[in-house]
């Protein structure tokens, strides 16, 4: 049986084209489901049917993270007037600056952003977090 490689000290890289966002340590939302609907056939009491229906995807959370430019901020504002939509990559990267894996994200937009709070964790850094709703998810 293979063994499962931790990682103990990796980030991950938010890519959008035109915008420099910057790097994250914890990121939820990485899932995808079906709706189901269930059929319960007319004379027939011994099971019901279930059906695919359309497929959901939770927002993309980045969390503990801080970047030195404005840019997601801009982003974010942008969702007030018109949501400007844009392709989002997040890849998992090593100590070594290697990607281990990466997902993208189609018409991506910011929905939430919370700054840093006044107290610095253990690193002596503040963190940001930003929630990206999406249509579509790719692995790869």
């Amino acid at each position: 049986m293979p063994s499962l490689r931790v990682l103990t000290s990796s980030h991950f890289k938010v890519s959008v084209p035109g915008l420099t966002i910057g790097t994250f340590r914890e990121c939820s939302g990485l899932s995808m489901e079906f709706d189901v609907f269930e059929w319960a056939e007319g004379g027939n009491n011994e099971f019901v049917h279930h059906l695919p229906g359309r497929m959901r995807y939770p927002y993309l959370t980045l969390s503990s993270g801080m970047t030195d430019d404005q840019a997601m901020q801009t982003w974010f504002w942008k969702t007030r007037e018109q949501a400007e939509l844009k392709e989002v990559i997040i890849e998992l990267k090593t100590q070594d600056a290697q990607t281990r894996r990466a997902w993208t994200f189609a018409d991506a937009f910011p929905v939430r952003w919370t700054g840093p709070g006044i107290a610095a964790d253990a690193t002596g850094m503040a963190n940001e977090s930003l929630e990206i709703a999406h249509s579509g998810l790719k692995m790869g």
